[in-house]
C-alpha cells in the first residue's frame, strides 16, 4: 500500500463523458446511460474491493446511495490493474456491491483511460460535478481514516453535495482525498502521477 493524495483536478473541469462511455465496462448496477446523467449532479467515486481506505467508507457509500436517490447520479469506477491485483476484477467488484447493497453503476476501467481523464490518483477518490457537469468538488469524504477516532460520516462530501443541490458555492477549503494509490498497469503509470 502506498499512501497517496488526490491530484485536486481544477474546479470547473467538465465531466469526461466521452472517455467514460468509451472506456468503461459495466460490472454491477447496470450500464452508464445518458438518462442517468441528464440534468442532475453526478458523483463519481474511484473505488476497488481490496483497499482498506475504501473498506472503511463502504457503509457511508451505502448511506449516500440511499440519501441521494433521485437527486444525484452515483457512479463507482474501479481502475486498478487486474494484472497486479486480480481481486479488484469483476468478481471482486460484484461481491463488494452485493455485500453492501450497491445498486448504482459500478464500472471497470480496464485500460485505465478513465482514471487518466480524471487524474484519479487514489482509492477512494471522489469527484462531484454539478448539474451542468462541471467539477464542483474533489477531495475527501471526511476527516476519518481507518483505525482513527473521527467518525466516518461523509461530512466534507455531504456539505459539498448540499451546496451543489442548492446551487450555491461549495465550501472551502477542499481537502485532498487520501488512500491507496491507483494500481497502474506495469510500466503504464501516467507522467502526471506522483508529480
Amino acid at each position: 500500500m502506498v499512501l497517496t493524495a488526490s491530484t485536486m483536478l481544477p474546479l470547473g473541469t467538465p465531466l469526461p463523458l466521452a472517455a467514460m462511455q468509451a472506456g468503461l465496462r459495466p460490472v454491477s448496477g447496470g450500464p452508464l446511460e445518458g438518462a442517468l446523467l441528464a440534468d442532475r449532479p453526478v458523483l463519481v467515486l474511484f473505488l476497488c474491493p481490496h483497499c482498506p481506505f475504501v473498506k472503511h467508507i463502504e457503509p457511508e457509500i451505502t448511506r449516500l446511495q440511499h440519501d441521494l436517490a433521485g437527486r444525484t447520479s452515483l457512479i463507482g469506477i474501479c481502475s486498478n490493474s487486474t494484472a497486479t491485483h486480480p481481486q479488484d476484477g469483476p468478481d471482486g467488484m460484484r461481491a463488494q456491491a452485493l455485500a453492501h447493497g450497491w445498486t448504482f453503476p459500478y464500472l471497470q476501467d480496464p485500460d485505465q483511460r478513465v482514471a487518466c481523464a480524471f487524474h484519479a490518483a487514489c482509492t477512494p477518490d471522489p469527484f462531484l460535478f454539478d448539474a451542468a457537469h462541471r467539477l464542483a468538488y474533489r477531495g475527501q469524504l471526511d476527516g476519518s481514516r481507518p483505525g482513527g477516532e473521527a467518525p466516518c460520516d461523509g461530512s466534507d462530501l455531504r456539505d459539498a453535495l448540499a451546496a451543489v443541490l442548492e446551487r450555491r458555492p461549495v465550501p472551502e477549503p477542499q481537502r485532498p482525498a487520501i488512500g491507496c494509490n491507483i494500481k497502474w498497469h506495469p510500466g503504464a503509470e501516467p507522467a502526471w502521477f506522483g508529480s
